[in-house]
């Protein structure tokens, strides 16, 4: 269970209105709480441990300098990943790269990730690097909106808040990600499956 599931959004109010009056210890429970979450998210979008370090710890001093124009009628979540999701993008514009080449089934998805890999089959890692691959080749909006809706639990309306776009366009992002997914793993299964068939070839 992350952190974020374990208190209520009231709590979270508490916590954030607290550290707008300068409280430390709040400051540090409202890391702790969506640290983890965060640099999932971010390590997705750039592909590269140490610049998702610094985009979250960026992402986290950008929230907590302007802290005093947060407005509950919103999530604490929702408006920090909304902050992460401009970094990352103006981080990725900078290096004119979108797509990373990267072998998923080492990648970490979060803080206990690592010991859930040690314990899954080669075969079921692979899947995931060809899935993980496949969401590589998204646009961004495209791929934060997947990594949103499916690794995050935000609805379409809390993921237009994060990438500032209208509803019904976080819908065909949504739409048009899992059409072009499916078409890219349907052309993965099918390569594998024909360099299988010329291995066993060669091996007759």
């Amino acid at each position: 269970m992350d952190g974020v599931s374990k208190i209520g959004r009231e709590q979270e109010k508490v916590l954030v209105d607290r550290a707008q009056g300068g409280d430390k210890d709040a400051l540090r429970t409202l890391v702790d709480l969506h640290k983890d979450r965060l640099f999932a998210f971010i390590w997705r979008m750039v592909r590269d441990h140490h610049e998702a370090e610094d985009v979250c710890q960026e992402a986290f001093l950008k929230a907590f300098g302007s802290l005093d124009t947060f407005s509950s009628e919103y999530r604490f979540s929702t408006w920090l990943f909304t902050i992460a999701y401009r970094v990352c993008l103006n981080r990725m514009r900078r290096k004119k790269v979108f797509v990373g080449n990267v072998d998923l089934s080492t990648a970490a998805d979060s803080a206990g990730a690592s010991s859930m890999q040690t314990a899954e089959s080669e075969e079921a890692g692979h899947v995931r690097s060809v899935i993980w691959s496949a969401v590589d080749q998204l646009s961004p909006p495209q791929r934060a909106t997947v990594l949103l809706f499916y690794r995050n639990d935000f609805g379409c309306h809390e993921i237009a808040r994060v990438l500032q776009l209208p509803v019904a366009t976080v819908k065909s992002h949504l739409h048009r990600a899992r059409a072009r997914l499916k078409e890219l793993l349907e052309g993965a299964w099918d390569t594998e499956s024909q360099t299988l068939r010329n291995f066993s070839h060669r091996a007759g």
